[in-house]
């Protein structure tokens, strides 16, 4: 049989956990706050994405000055654009006045959305002659090519207007590159940036350490046509691998070292403070609700000055829940005792009864023994009426009003004041939010209990008016001899009477008071000059009210 954990247990195949503090929940909670964002950034790529648009943006200057550089020493090599043949002596140049026009161009390659093309192919035979203006121009640009390699460690190559190789850091001097695509685009008078796999597999180092990435896997090419009047006279290629995020992570290691301290000091504050303010005081309710749980009385209170709403209404929640069980404890006790109480006296009346029929039933006359059967079924009908008592104060305890309920009060106010020979004075109709059982035991309890206590020759009264906050107000008043400063804050008490001679049971103003307080109601018994006044408000219908 599988053993069952402790609710909040963490079970990972064979390893059981147990249940974690707040502490811990915070600090994992933060800490992950703190990696997704970084974590989000890495998987995006924008940090690899911004290095590579930053080495295309440079490729593109660079390819720019190479451009006017070479569109410079091919005219001066006599290149033409009008397709006569290479100029005398001057050189071709514009005609005064002209002014080119403006044409920036920007990075855009982005790591996330843009493809990763294959390789670059390797250069093909040309098939065609150079032009002569372009390879005298690129024999000039060569040397200067290689210098500025040594500094920009970028690969550079210029072509001739058929994509003929005619300057170049590497060995491809007179092979063509017509077949390549960015090529193709420029020689079409269209700028072109791709992204291709770089040749082989690389591995950067950062201090000797292998540190493999997706952007060391690649290369930038950039191909810029040189343009001369609208047409395309040559084409610049450039092509670099990016810098890779190892490496600039690395240049900035102590400033992010040192970030990554304060962002993980900054975590721990947070997660003590919030172990201070939340969980160090749930742990003191925790505490008292063990004792409580204990038995011990009187312990549960209200956690001192907490800082967190919740944690105030939780501990102020529990102390109410511990006084109410402690309430109901003490109830609950009473109760068995009273009920025990009540019952002893005619249980052990009926079995003395029993007794003497027992032994002295043949000797009796029979005036004895009606008097003596009478005697049992008085106390009888006491422990029946007892029992219907403690029934209906079990339904007015439990009693709750789920739904809206409303009664006429004046008839059945009328019904059982005629019954029971008491005064009335009521209005046409006053509606009361009350069921029609719970209101006519209420008022019976009430004019029972006045006839009871004030003597059977004693005035009953009974008035029915509506105050002015919306409710109705039921009052039986009696001229009897009233009741004790001593009695009268006992007198909602379960089985508390002074006409237990009479069958009074104590229960009827405890029922009363339960059904009332189930509807909304009080019930209080209020000063008076002559006999007892007690004073029922009643909350009328919604529809009433308003």
């Amino acid at each position: 049989m599988r053993a069952r954990l402790p609710i909040g247990a963490l079970s990972i195949g064979r390893l059981s956990i147990g249940p974690l503090s707040i502490g811990t929940v915070l600090l994992v909670m933060t800490l992950t706050a703190l990696v997704l964002p970084l974590s989000g950034l890495w998987f995006l790529r924008l940090y690899e994405s911004a290095l590579i648009r930053q080495t295309e943006s440079e490729l593109i200057a660079q390819a720019g000055v190479v451009a006017a550089f070479y569109r410079d020493a091919w005219r001066h090599a006599g290149g033409r654009t009008d397709g006569l043949g290479p100029a005398v002596d001057p050189p071709w140049t514009h005609p005064p006045g002209f002014e080119a026009p403006w044409t920036p161009r920007f990075a855009g390659l982005d790591l996330a959305e843009d493809a990763v093309l294959p390789a670059a192919p390797d250069p093909a035979p040309a098939t065609a002659t150079p032009d002569p203006a372009a390879q005298t121009a690129g024999a000039s640009l060569g040397p200067i090519l290689r210098e500025a390699q040594r500094v920009t460690l970028a690969g550079m190559r210029v072509t001739d207007p058929q994509g003929i190789v005619v300057a170049s850091t590497g060995e491809d001097l007179g092979l063509s590159l017509a077949g390549q695509e960015e090529v193709r685009r420029a020689l079409a008078g269209e700028a072109a940036s791709v992204l291709r796999e770089r040749t082989g597999r690389y591995h950067g180092r950062v201090d000797g350490l292998a540190a493999p990435e997706r952007s060391r896997l690649l290369r930038i090419f950039t191909a810029h046509p040189v343009l001369d009047a609208d047409r395309v006279v040559g084409v610049v290629l450039l092509s670099r691998t990016p810098r890779s995020l190892a490496d600039t992570l690395y240049g900035k290691r102590w400033h992010l070292a040192g970030l990554a301290v304060i962002l993980l000091a900054s975590v721990g504050v947070l997660a003590w403070l919030g172990s201070v303010a939340i969980g160090r005081p749930l742990r003191a309710v925790t505490t008292l609700a063990k004792r409580t749980a204990d038995g011990e009385r009187g312990v549960m209170t209200p956690v001192p000055r907490p800082v967190v709403r919740e944690v105030a209404e939780l501990s102020e929640a529990l102390t109410r829940m511990a006084a109410t069980l402690e309430q109901r404890a003490d109830y609950i006790r009473d109760f068995a005792a009273h009920v025990s109480h009540e019952f002893k006296t005619p249980l052990t009346t009926i079995r003395g009864t029993v007794e003497l029929l027992r032994d002295h039933l043949d000797s009796m006359s029979a005036e004895e023994r009606d008097r003596f059967l009478a005697n049992m079924d008085a106390e009888a009908d006491r422990l029946s009426r007892l029992v219907r008592r403690l029934l209906d104060l079990a339904r007015a305890d439990v009693m709750r009003v789920t739904e809206e309920v409303a009664t006429d009060a004046v008839p059945v106010a009328a019904r059982l004041a005629a019954r029971h020979g008491a005064e009335a004075s009521l209005p046409p109709s006053l509606p009361v939010a009350m069921g029609l059982e719970a209101l006519e035991s209420v008022l019976a309890n009430l004019i029972e209990n006045a006839r009871r206590h004030a003597g059977p020759d004693a005035r009953v009264n009974v008035t029915l008016t509506a105050d002015g906050d919306g409710g109705a107000v039921l009052r039986v008043s009696d001229d009897g001899p009233g009741v004790s400063p001593a009695n009268a804050g006992r007198l909602f008490t379960p089985f508390f009477t002074t006409a237990r001679g009479s069958g009074g049971t104590g229960l009827g103003l405890a029922i009363a008071r339960g059904l009332v307080e189930a509807h909304g109601g009080t019930i209080a018994l209020l000063p008076s000059d002559r006999g007892a006044l007690f004073e029922v408000r009643l909350v009328r219908p919604r529809a009433e009210s308003a």
